[in-house]
């Protein structure tokens, strides 16, 4: 586990950084204000706003680090401190299987953004997925002390996520994203990855 650690955080950390940057910059529009759930460390967030200057991005977190790269309010983890309608996009990069209520913490995603919601998270539909993903958090998160309830969900249980929600399905890109290099793109890679854009205009 130790030279796991040290691999991610050498290796696995800064490429995707960089790689999910590129994906999420595509996805925001222009000019938009963007909050950012779960923050973390703020670097990917920051790598978002060197990409896309014309995006005023703040984060906030249930856990604020000592040292983050964009300012970082704190909160529950369940409600968003926002009111309705307040900003533009809100993220939830590698952030729901966090959460002890995803969908709710989607709900509220959903109630402060005015257009869209930009999310990364898993997909867990093969027969070895769980552990694989289970094993993944373990070397990214947890000497962070991020809670780690491993709340994956399934191609279905998405769907039915965003059908409750009411949320438009703009895009839906399973796989593909090229996070890891080759080998270890074999074991981590496409199948278990998902970058989505919901709109939420549509709402009520």
């Amino acid at each position: 586990m130790i030279f796991a650690d040290l691999a991610h955080r050498g290796l696995v950390h800064p490429r995707r950084v960089r790689v999910l940057a590129e994906h999420v910059a595509r996805l925001i529009p222009s000019n938009a204000q963007v909050l950012d759930v779960g923050t973390g460390d703020g670097l990917l967030a920051a790598a978002i706003g060197t990409r896309r200057p014309d995006l005023r991005i703040e984060g906030i977190d249930v856990l604020v680090r000592d040292a983050v790269a964009i300012p970082v309010t704190p909160f529950d983890g369940r409600v968003v401190p926002k009111a309705s309608r307040s900003v533009d996009v809100v993220t939830f990069l590698d952030v729901l299987h966090h959460a002890d209520e995803p969908v709710a913490l989607l709900r509220e995603g959903a109630r402060v953004a005015r257009s869209c919601l930009v999310i990364k998270d898993h997909l867990c539909d093969g027969r070895f997925a769980r552990w694989i993903l289970r094993f993944m958090d373990d070397v990214g998160n947890a000497r962070q002390g991020v809670a780690l309830p491993y709340h994956y969900w399934s191609s279905r249980q998405w769907s039915d996520t965003i059908q409750e929600l009411s949320l438009d399905r703009a895009v839906w890109q399973p796989g593909g994203l090229g996070l890891y290099p080759w080998p270890a793109s074999v074991v981590f890679g496409d199948g278990l990855h998902v970058m989505a854009r919901l709109d939420v205009s549509k709402r009520v």
